[in-house]
């Protein structure tokens, strides 16, 4: 009954311990996920982030003013969240700590339901403001990793990359 009061009142979540069942009714209810910052570089870790997460059958969007009508793996870039013609769920964050209050807005006033902040990034003003308007929040998390660890995949930490196997390499 305690984590049901906590998913409807945003105010009760403790920022630094998240339970299991709050991430993943979050990751359960979104489908599209709008993630500025998005790097069309894939040694980058919103690359391979957005890349997991379409595998994981989400449509994630990008967003990055540098790479605004550009592809990004099969999805086109926009500028802004304002400029994206489709409702999205979920908000995640790959930018620095300050630059997130705007994002914030931002998720807010297109109805985003949910804000997210990745590993290293926390704003608990913006969170607050985003809570009071019904949005839910994660910071300092990243989807990919959270899915993966949920789900029990062993690919979680990127080992299921290629990036990185167990063959023996020919020396020159």
């Amino acid at each position: 009954m305690s984590e049901v009061l906590a998913m409807t009142d945003h105010s009760r979540i403790d920022h630094d311990n998240y339970s299991d069942d709050y991430i993943r009714s979050i990751l359960r209810s979104c489908h599209v996920i709008a993630m500025v910052g998005a790097s069309p570089n894939w040694n980058r870790p919103s690359y391979f982030a957005m890349k997991y997460l379409q595998q994981k059958g989400y449509r994630v969007i990008p967003v990055n003013p540098k790479e605004a009508g550009n592809a990004i793996l099969g999805e086109a870039v926009y500028a802004s969240l304002s400029e994206i013609p489709v409702k999205v769920d979920m908000v995640d964050c790959f930018r620095a700590s300050t630059a997130i209050p705007p994002i914030a807005d931002d998720a807010i006033r297109i109805g985003a339901k949910v804000l997210w902040m990745q590993l290293g990034v926390r704003h608990d003003e913006a969170a607050a403001r985003a809570e009071a308007a019904g949005l839910q929040v994660v910071m300092n998390r990243c989807p990919k990793i959270e899915f993966g660890r949920l789900s029990r995949e062993i690919g979680w930490m990127g080992v299921n990359t290629r990036v990185i196997n167990s063959k023996k390499q020919n020396r020159i």
